[in-house]
Protein backbone atom coordinates (compact mmCIF):
# COMPACT_ATOMS: atom_id res chain seq x y z
CA UNK A 1 0.00 0.00 0.00
CA UNK A 2 1.58 3.53 -0.69
CA UNK A 3 0.45 6.02 1.41
CA UNK A 4 0.89 9.83 1.60
CA UNK A 5 2.26 11.26 4.57
CA UNK A 6 2.24 15.35 4.76
CA UNK A 7 3.98 17.06 7.71
CA UNK A 8 6.43 14.11 7.95
CA UNK A 9 8.78 17.05 9.38
CA UNK A 10 6.75 17.48 12.17
CA UNK A 11 6.36 16.29 16.01
CA UNK A 12 3.90 13.82 14.89
CA UNK A 13 5.19 12.71 11.71
CA UNK A 14 8.15 11.98 12.09
CA UNK A 15 6.88 8.70 14.51
CA UNK A 16 4.40 8.13 12.10
CA UNK A 17 6.66 7.18 9.07
CA UNK A 18 8.83 4.79 10.59
CA UNK A 19 5.70 3.02 12.29
CA UNK A 20 4.04 3.12 8.81
CA UNK A 21 7.13 1.72 7.45
CA UNK A 22 7.68 -1.29 9.86
CA UNK A 23 3.94 -2.46 9.13
CA UNK A 24 4.64 -2.49 5.35
CA UNK A 25 3.44 0.68 3.43
CA UNK A 26 5.29 2.37 0.78
CA UNK A 27 5.44 5.63 2.12
CA UNK A 28 5.18 9.19 0.27
CA UNK A 29 6.66 11.94 2.04
CA UNK A 30 5.43 15.41 1.53
CA UNK A 31 7.69 17.87 2.15
CA UNK A 32 8.76 21.81 1.62
CA UNK A 33 12.33 21.17 2.62
CA UNK A 34 14.06 17.58 1.85
CA UNK A 35 16.98 18.86 3.94
CA UNK A 36 15.27 18.35 7.15
CA UNK A 37 14.25 14.84 7.22
CA UNK A 38 16.43 12.38 7.84
CA UNK A 39 15.56 8.91 6.47
CA UNK A 40 17.11 5.46 8.26
CA UNK A 41 19.02 3.68 5.89
CA UNK A 42 17.00 0.54 6.35
CA UNK A 43 14.00 2.54 5.36
CA UNK A 44 15.57 4.28 2.26
CA UNK A 45 13.67 1.54 -0.41
CA UNK A 46 10.53 2.20 1.45
CA UNK A 47 10.40 5.97 1.46
CA UNK A 48 10.24 8.31 -1.36
CA UNK A 49 10.84 12.02 -0.70
CA UNK A 50 8.74 14.36 -2.51
CA UNK A 51 9.36 18.06 -2.46
CA UNK A 52 6.50 20.38 -2.72
CA UNK A 53 4.63 23.64 -0.99
CA UNK A 54 1.03 23.37 -0.24
CA UNK A 55 1.20 27.23 -0.61
CA UNK A 56 2.06 27.14 -3.97
CA UNK A 57 -0.20 24.21 -6.08
CA UNK A 58 2.18 24.44 -8.76
CA UNK A 59 4.56 22.47 -7.24
CA UNK A 60 2.38 19.40 -6.40
CA UNK A 61 1.97 18.78 -10.41
CA UNK A 62 4.12 15.15 -10.70
CA UNK A 63 2.61 13.56 -6.99
CA UNK A 64 2.16 9.88 -7.17
CA UNK A 65 -1.12 8.99 -8.44
CA UNK A 66 -1.25 5.66 -7.17
CA UNK A 67 -1.75 6.97 -3.25
CA UNK A 68 -4.03 4.81 -1.73
CA UNK A 69 -4.51 6.62 1.19
CA UNK A 70 -3.27 10.27 3.01
CA UNK A 71 -2.41 11.86 6.28
CA UNK A 72 -2.84 15.52 6.87
CA UNK A 73 -0.70 16.30 9.59
CA UNK A 74 0.13 20.24 8.60
CA UNK A 75 -0.76 22.35 11.20
CA UNK A 76 0.81 25.91 11.62
CA UNK A 77 0.62 26.49 16.15
CA UNK A 78 3.67 28.39 15.95
CA UNK A 79 2.98 30.22 12.65
CA UNK A 80 3.75 33.98 12.61
CA UNK A 81 1.70 35.14 10.16
CA UNK A 82 -1.41 37.17 10.81
CA UNK A 83 -3.77 35.13 8.83
CA UNK A 84 -2.67 31.72 9.24
CA UNK A 85 -6.23 30.75 9.19
CA UNK A 86 -6.44 32.00 5.99
CA UNK A 87 -3.14 29.79 4.76
CA UNK A 88 -4.25 26.73 6.32
CA UNK A 89 -7.29 27.37 4.42
CA UNK A 90 -5.52 27.66 1.44
CA UNK A 91 -3.55 24.67 2.27
CA UNK A 92 -6.22 22.13 2.67
CA UNK A 93 -7.56 23.41 -0.25
CA UNK A 94 -4.83 22.76 -2.17
CA UNK A 95 -4.28 19.35 -0.91
CA UNK A 96 -8.10 18.37 -1.68
CA UNK A 97 -7.20 19.47 -5.40
CA UNK A 98 -4.00 17.52 -5.64
CA UNK A 99 -5.09 14.31 -3.88
CA UNK A 100 -8.26 14.24 -5.91
CA UNK A 101 -5.47 13.34 -8.67
CA UNK A 102 -4.77 10.16 -7.37
CA UNK A 103 -6.48 6.92 -6.52
CA UNK A 104 -6.86 7.87 -3.09
CA UNK A 105 -9.27 5.40 -0.83
CA UNK A 106 -8.73 7.34 2.67
CA UNK A 107 -7.69 10.64 4.17
CA UNK A 108 -6.93 10.58 7.88
CA UNK A 109 -6.25 14.01 9.33
CA UNK A 110 -5.69 14.91 13.02
CA UNK A 111 -6.97 17.93 14.17
CA UNK A 112 -8.18 19.05 17.75
CA UNK A 113 -11.35 18.44 20.52
CA UNK A 114 -13.33 21.61 19.51
CA UNK A 115 -16.35 20.78 21.37
CA UNK A 116 -16.72 24.25 23.58
CA UNK A 117 -18.80 26.55 22.81
CA UNK A 118 -16.30 29.45 21.81
CA UNK A 119 -13.39 28.34 20.35
CA UNK A 120 -9.90 29.57 20.14
CA UNK A 121 -8.66 31.15 16.60
CA UNK A 122 -6.56 27.62 16.27
CA UNK A 123 -8.94 25.58 17.02
CA UNK A 124 -10.87 27.61 14.42
CA UNK A 125 -8.84 27.26 11.94
CA UNK A 126 -8.44 23.61 12.57
CA UNK A 127 -12.04 23.18 12.82
CA UNK A 128 -12.23 24.92 9.40
CA UNK A 129 -9.94 22.55 7.73
CA UNK A 130 -11.48 19.61 9.16
CA UNK A 131 -14.96 20.71 7.46
CA UNK A 132 -12.62 21.31 4.07
CA UNK A 133 -11.43 17.82 4.07
CA UNK A 134 -14.65 16.18 4.96
CA UNK A 135 -16.53 17.76 2.04
CA UNK A 136 -14.23 16.87 -0.69
CA UNK A 137 -16.49 13.48 -1.25
CA UNK A 138 -13.17 11.20 -0.51
CA UNK A 139 -13.55 9.14 2.50
CA UNK A 140 -12.23 10.50 5.89
CA UNK A 141 -11.78 9.81 9.27
CA UNK A 142 -10.84 13.04 11.61
CA UNK A 143 -9.24 11.94 14.70
CA UNK A 144 -9.57 14.85 17.41
CA UNK A 145 -6.83 15.25 20.53
CA UNK A 146 -6.56 17.09 23.08
CA UNK A 147 -3.23 17.68 25.06
CA UNK A 148 -0.16 15.02 23.27
CA UNK A 149 1.88 13.95 26.49
CA UNK A 150 5.24 12.29 25.02
CA UNK A 151 8.95 13.34 25.26
CA UNK A 152 9.47 16.23 22.97
CA UNK A 153 5.39 17.66 22.64
CA UNK A 154 4.92 20.74 23.34
CA UNK A 155 2.83 20.53 26.20
CA UNK A 156 5.11 17.78 27.64
CA UNK A 157 7.69 20.17 27.77
CA UNK A 158 6.19 23.62 28.77
CA UNK A 159 4.92 21.71 31.72
CA UNK A 160 7.89 19.69 32.26
CA UNK A 161 9.64 23.76 32.27
CA UNK A 162 7.52 25.29 34.72
CA UNK A 163 7.63 22.40 37.46
CA UNK A 164 11.37 21.71 37.12
CA UNK A 165 11.83 25.98 36.99
CA UNK A 166 9.25 27.08 39.25
CA UNK A 167 8.84 26.49 43.50
CA UNK A 168 5.70 28.85 43.39
CA UNK A 169 3.39 29.63 40.05
CA UNK A 170 1.57 32.35 40.45
CA UNK A 171 -1.11 30.82 37.50
CA UNK A 172 -4.10 32.64 35.44
CA UNK A 173 -7.33 31.21 35.40
CA UNK A 174 -6.61 28.97 32.36
CA UNK A 175 -5.51 26.51 34.99
CA UNK A 176 -8.70 25.66 35.74
CA UNK A 177 -9.54 24.10 32.66
CA UNK A 178 -10.37 20.79 32.29
CA UNK A 179 -8.50 18.31 29.58
CA UNK A 180 -8.13 15.01 28.71
CA UNK A 181 -4.59 14.39 28.10
CA UNK A 182 -3.39 11.33 25.66
CA UNK A 183 0.18 9.86 25.08
CA UNK A 184 1.87 10.10 21.86
CA UNK A 185 1.86 6.51 21.65
CA UNK A 186 -1.51 6.17 21.66
CA UNK A 187 -2.22 9.14 19.38
CA UNK A 188 -0.18 6.93 16.85
CA UNK A 189 -1.98 3.83 17.86
CA UNK A 190 -5.62 4.94 16.33
CA UNK A 191 -3.77 7.08 13.32
CA UNK A 192 -1.94 3.50 12.28
CA UNK A 193 -5.18 1.59 13.06
CA UNK A 194 -7.93 3.33 11.17
CA UNK A 195 -5.44 3.06 8.07
CA UNK A 196 -7.97 1.47 5.58
CA UNK A 197 -9.63 0.48 8.09
CA UNK A 198 -13.67 1.07 6.37
CA UNK A 199 -15.23 1.06 10.13
CA UNK A 200 -13.75 4.10 10.24
CA UNK A 201 -14.54 6.03 7.15
CA UNK A 202 -16.78 9.30 6.67
CA UNK A 203 -16.36 8.90 10.90
CA UNK A 204 -15.04 11.80 12.92
CA UNK A 205 -13.59 10.33 16.54
CA UNK A 206 -12.62 12.42 19.64
CA UNK A 207 -9.13 10.35 21.15
CA UNK A 208 -8.25 11.30 25.13
CA UNK A 209 -6.64 9.12 28.04
CA UNK A 210 -8.64 7.68 30.98
CA UNK A 211 -8.67 10.64 32.96
CA UNK A 212 -9.85 13.74 32.51
CA UNK A 213 -8.18 16.68 34.59
CA UNK A 214 -7.60 20.43 35.07
CA UNK A 215 -3.95 21.73 33.71
CA UNK A 216 -3.51 22.80 37.71
CA UNK A 217 -3.80 18.98 38.60
CA UNK A 218 -1.64 18.29 35.54
CA UNK A 219 1.13 20.36 37.03
CA UNK A 220 0.74 19.08 40.52
CA UNK A 221 1.08 15.53 39.33
CA UNK A 222 4.17 16.20 37.42
CA UNK A 223 5.43 17.50 40.38
CA UNK A 224 4.81 14.62 42.33
CA UNK A 225 6.01 12.48 40.02
CA UNK A 226 9.66 14.46 40.11
CA UNK A 227 9.64 14.24 43.67
CA UNK A 228 9.44 17.92 43.72
CA UNK A 229 7.10 20.19 46.13
CA UNK A 230 5.08 22.99 44.02
CA UNK A 231 3.01 25.83 45.16
CA UNK A 232 0.11 27.23 42.70
CA UNK A 233 -1.74 30.50 43.20
CA UNK A 234 -4.10 31.28 40.80
CA UNK A 235 -5.22 34.80 40.37
CA UNK A 236 -7.72 36.31 38.07
CA UNK A 237 -5.71 39.05 36.90
CA UNK A 238 -3.50 37.71 34.20
CA UNK A 239 -4.46 38.74 30.89
CA UNK A 240 -3.64 36.18 28.15
CA UNK A 241 -0.86 38.50 26.64
CA UNK A 242 0.43 38.72 30.16
CA UNK A 243 0.12 34.79 30.94
CA UNK A 244 2.16 34.16 26.99
CA UNK A 245 5.16 36.32 28.48
CA UNK A 246 4.96 34.42 31.87
CA UNK A 247 5.19 31.35 29.23
CA UNK A 248 7.91 32.82 27.38
CA UNK A 249 10.93 33.36 29.91
CA UNK A 250 9.70 30.57 32.12
CA UNK A 251 9.77 27.68 29.33
CA UNK A 252 10.87 27.13 25.88
CA UNK A 253 8.28 28.11 23.91
CA UNK A 254 8.01 31.18 22.16
CA UNK A 255 5.82 34.30 21.89
CA UNK A 256 3.54 33.13 18.92
CA UNK A 257 3.27 29.46 20.43
CA UNK A 258 3.14 30.67 23.57
CA UNK A 259 -0.07 33.56 22.35
CA UNK A 260 -1.88 30.30 20.82
CA UNK A 261 -1.79 27.92 23.75
CA UNK A 262 -3.31 30.28 26.37
CA UNK A 263 -5.75 31.32 23.68
CA UNK A 264 -6.61 27.66 22.99
CA UNK A 265 -6.26 26.60 27.19
CA UNK A 266 -9.08 28.69 27.81
CA UNK A 267 -11.12 25.88 26.05
CA UNK A 268 -12.06 22.77 27.70
CA UNK A 269 -10.61 19.54 25.93
CA UNK A 270 -12.58 16.87 27.33
CA UNK A 271 -13.69 14.29 24.96
CA UNK A 272 -17.84 14.55 24.00
CA UNK A 273 -17.78 10.54 22.93
CA UNK A 274 -15.47 7.54 22.72
CA UNK A 275 -17.01 5.37 19.85
CA UNK A 276 -13.44 4.60 18.43
CA UNK A 277 -13.53 2.11 21.69
CA UNK A 278 -16.33 0.03 19.61
CA UNK A 279 -14.01 -0.66 16.45
CA UNK A 280 -9.91 -0.43 17.97
CA UNK A 281 -10.46 -1.20 21.36
CA UNK A 282 -7.34 0.28 23.25
CA UNK A 283 -6.59 0.98 26.73
CA UNK A 284 -4.36 4.18 26.42
CA UNK A 285 -1.98 5.55 28.94
CA UNK A 286 -3.06 7.30 32.49
CA UNK A 287 -1.08 10.22 32.50
CA UNK A 288 1.56 9.20 35.42
CA UNK A 289 2.43 5.92 33.05
CA UNK A 290 2.73 8.61 29.88
CA UNK A 291 5.05 10.98 31.57
CA UNK A 292 7.10 8.18 32.89
CA UNK A 293 7.62 6.95 29.44
CA UNK A 294 8.32 10.13 28.54
CA UNK A 295 11.22 10.40 30.97
CA UNK A 296 12.30 6.87 30.25
CA UNK A 297 12.89 7.99 26.68
CA UNK A 298 14.96 10.86 27.86
CA UNK A 299 17.02 9.03 29.77
CA UNK A 300 17.78 6.50 26.51
CA UNK A 301 17.97 9.53 24.64
CA UNK A 302 15.64 7.94 22.13
CA UNK A 303 13.68 10.95 21.23
CA UNK A 304 12.63 11.08 17.86
CA UNK A 305 11.45 14.41 17.29
CA UNK A 306 10.61 17.46 19.42
CA UNK A 307 7.98 20.56 18.50
CA UNK A 308 11.23 22.89 18.88
CA UNK A 309 12.66 21.68 15.88
CA UNK A 310 9.78 23.24 13.73
CA UNK A 311 10.02 25.74 11.37
CA UNK A 312 6.64 27.32 11.50
CA UNK A 313 7.61 29.41 14.30
CA UNK A 314 10.90 30.41 12.23
CA UNK A 315 11.92 33.34 10.32
CA UNK A 316 14.26 31.33 8.13
CA UNK A 317 12.94 30.07 4.44
CA UNK A 318 11.67 26.25 5.56
CA UNK A 319 13.98 24.95 2.35
CA UNK A 320 16.99 25.87 4.05
CA UNK A 321 19.09 25.58 1.09
CA UNK A 322 19.89 28.93 0.12
CA UNK A 323 21.69 29.30 3.52
CA UNK A 324 24.40 26.52 2.78
CA UNK A 325 26.24 28.60 0.93
CA UNK A 326 27.98 30.96 3.07
CA UNK A 327 28.73 34.21 1.18
CA UNK A 328 32.47 35.62 0.90
CA UNK A 329 31.41 39.64 -0.06
CA UNK A 330 30.58 41.84 2.11
CA UNK A 331 30.76 39.40 5.22
CA UNK A 332 32.80 40.05 8.53
CA UNK A 333 34.68 37.32 10.00
CA UNK A 334 36.20 35.62 12.76
CA UNK A 335 38.44 32.74 11.84
CA UNK A 336 40.04 30.19 14.56
CA UNK A 337 42.90 27.80 13.73
CA UNK A 338 44.03 25.23 16.67
CA UNK A 339 46.43 22.14 15.72
CA UNK A 340 46.23 19.36 17.92
CA UNK A 341 47.90 16.07 18.60
CA UNK A 342 44.96 13.91 20.14
CA UNK A 343 42.23 11.69 18.58
CA UNK A 344 39.87 13.66 15.49
CA UNK A 345 37.39 11.70 16.57
CA UNK A 346 37.38 12.97 19.82
CA UNK A 347 37.00 16.51 18.77
CA UNK A 348 34.55 15.48 16.24
CA UNK A 349 32.47 13.77 18.84
CA UNK A 350 32.73 17.23 21.68
CA UNK A 351 31.25 19.31 18.72
CA UNK A 352 28.86 16.71 18.16
CA UNK A 353 27.62 17.61 21.56
CA UNK A 354 28.06 21.69 21.85
CA UNK A 355 25.03 23.42 23.22
CA UNK A 356 22.20 22.57 24.90
CA UNK A 357 23.74 20.92 28.41
CA UNK A 358 26.40 20.42 27.22
CA UNK A 359 27.09 24.25 26.95
CA UNK A 360 29.43 25.43 24.53
CA UNK A 361 32.62 25.26 26.35
CA UNK A 362 33.91 28.38 27.42
CA UNK A 363 32.72 31.25 28.68
CA UNK A 364 29.06 29.45 29.22
CA UNK A 365 27.73 32.70 31.51
CA UNK A 366 28.14 34.91 28.44
CA UNK A 367 26.24 32.65 26.03
CA UNK A 368 23.23 32.85 28.78
CA UNK A 369 23.85 36.39 29.00
CA UNK A 370 23.43 36.35 24.86
CA UNK A 371 20.56 34.61 25.06
CA UNK A 372 18.69 36.01 28.00
CA UNK A 373 18.98 39.29 25.86
CA UNK A 374 17.63 37.55 22.49
CA UNK A 375 14.51 36.70 24.58
CA UNK A 376 14.09 40.60 25.52
CA UNK A 377 13.72 41.04 22.14
CA UNK A 378 11.94 38.57 20.59
CA UNK A 379 14.41 35.68 19.79
CA UNK A 380 13.97 32.33 20.84
CA UNK A 381 17.59 32.17 23.09
CA UNK A 382 19.16 29.21 24.73
CA UNK A 383 15.91 27.72 25.56
CA UNK A 384 15.36 25.40 23.28
CA UNK A 385 18.21 23.40 23.77
CA UNK A 386 18.53 20.67 21.69
CA UNK A 387 16.20 17.00 20.83
CA UNK A 388 19.36 14.93 21.33
CA UNK A 389 22.30 15.25 23.27
CA UNK A 390 24.67 12.43 21.08
CA UNK A 391 23.54 13.60 17.90
CA UNK A 392 22.66 16.10 15.34
CA UNK A 393 20.74 16.07 12.29
CA UNK A 394 20.39 18.93 9.59
CA UNK A 395 17.45 20.63 10.07
CA UNK A 396 17.40 20.36 13.79
CA UNK A 397 17.43 23.30 16.24
CA UNK A 398 20.27 23.84 18.15
CA UNK A 399 19.89 26.80 20.92
CA UNK A 400 19.28 29.58 19.29
CA UNK A 401 21.19 28.35 16.45
CA UNK A 402 19.47 26.24 12.93
CA UNK A 403 22.07 22.92 11.67
CA UNK A 404 21.98 23.21 8.18
CA UNK A 405 25.13 20.28 7.60
CA UNK A 406 25.90 17.78 10.13
CA UNK A 407 28.66 15.58 8.23
CA UNK A 408 30.17 13.94 10.87
CA UNK A 409 32.07 11.23 8.52
CA UNK A 410 33.97 14.56 6.92
CA UNK A 411 33.89 16.61 10.25
CA UNK A 412 32.22 19.27 9.25
CA UNK A 413 28.91 21.06 11.16
CA UNK A 414 27.47 24.48 9.91
CA UNK A 415 24.78 26.48 12.77
CA UNK A 416 22.86 29.38 11.32
CA UNK A 417 21.92 31.79 13.76
CA UNK A 418 18.94 32.39 14.41
CA UNK A 419 19.15 34.60 17.46
CA UNK A 420 17.98 38.76 16.72
CA UNK A 421 20.85 40.24 14.70
CA UNK A 422 21.02 43.05 12.61
CA UNK A 423 22.12 40.99 9.80
CA UNK A 424 23.15 37.14 8.83
CA UNK A 425 25.61 35.10 11.33
CA UNK A 426 27.20 31.87 10.46
CA UNK A 427 29.10 29.58 12.48
CA UNK A 428 31.00 26.57 11.29
CA UNK A 429 32.94 23.83 12.63
CA UNK A 430 35.84 21.64 10.76
CA UNK A 431 37.92 19.16 11.62
CA UNK A 432 40.65 17.51 9.49
CA UNK A 433 43.58 15.29 10.23
CA UNK A 434 47.36 16.70 9.97
CA UNK A 435 50.59 15.22 10.84
CA UNK A 436 49.18 12.09 12.79
CA UNK A 437 46.93 14.57 14.96
CA UNK A 438 44.61 17.10 13.52
CA UNK A 439 43.38 20.87 12.77
CA UNK A 440 40.56 22.39 13.93
CA UNK A 441 38.91 25.30 11.62
CA UNK A 442 36.08 27.45 13.86
CA UNK A 443 34.90 30.18 11.10
CA UNK A 444 32.10 32.82 12.56
CA UNK A 445 31.07 34.52 9.45
CA UNK A 446 29.06 38.16 9.89
CA UNK A 447 26.51 39.54 6.91
CA UNK A 448 26.08 43.24 8.27
CA UNK A 449 22.36 44.59 7.54
CA UNK A 450 23.51 48.62 7.09
CA UNK A 451 25.50 50.39 9.63
CA UNK A 452 23.80 49.10 12.88
CA UNK A 453 25.19 45.94 11.60
CA UNK A 454 28.45 46.72 11.32
CA UNK A 455 28.39 48.55 14.61
CA UNK A 456 27.13 45.94 16.72
CA UNK A 457 29.85 43.84 14.74
CA UNK A 458 32.56 46.23 15.88
CA UNK A 459 31.13 46.92 19.52
CA UNK A 460 31.58 43.03 19.69
CA UNK A 461 34.21 42.06 18.77
CA UNK A 462 36.21 42.07 21.84
CA UNK A 463 34.09 39.66 23.58
CA UNK A 464 34.07 37.63 20.17
CA UNK A 465 37.02 37.08 20.02
CA UNK A 466 37.70 36.15 23.57
CA UNK A 467 34.86 33.92 23.11
CA UNK A 468 35.37 32.07 20.17
CA UNK A 469 39.33 31.39 20.43
CA UNK A 470 39.07 30.02 23.83
CA UNK A 471 35.89 27.92 22.65
CA UNK A 472 38.29 26.60 19.60
CA UNK A 473 41.21 25.92 22.02
CA UNK A 474 38.40 23.91 24.50
CA UNK A 475 37.06 21.79 21.46
CA UNK A 476 41.27 20.83 20.36
CA UNK A 477 42.00 20.08 23.84
CA UNK A 478 42.40 16.34 24.14
CA UNK A 479 40.69 14.95 26.69
CA UNK A 480 41.48 14.29 30.63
Amino acid sequence: MKVLLTGANGYIGKRLLPLLVRQGHKVVTLVRSPYRLTIPDEFQEQVEIYVGDLLKPETLKDLPKDIDAAYYLVHSMARKEKDFAKQEQRCAQNFVEMIKQTKIKQIVYLGGIANAEKLSSHLKSRKNVEDILIECEIPCTILRAGIIFGAGSASFEIIRDLVEKLPIMVAPRWVATQSQPIAIVDVLYYLSHVLLNEKCFNQTFDIGGPETMSYKEMLYRFAKLRRLKRYIIQVPVLTPKLSSYWLIFVTSTNFYLAQALVDSLKCEAVCSENRIQNILPHKSLTFDEAVKLAFSKIEQNDVLSSWKDAMSGSDLDPNLSRYFEIPKHGCLSDQEKVSFSGSVEDVVEKIWKIGGKTGWYYMDWAWKIRGFIDILFGGVGLRRGRTDSNNIHRGDSLDFWRVLVADRHQGRLLLYAEMKVPGEAWLEFNVDHENGGGILTQTATFRPRGILGRLYWYILLPFHKLIFTGMARQLARPRS
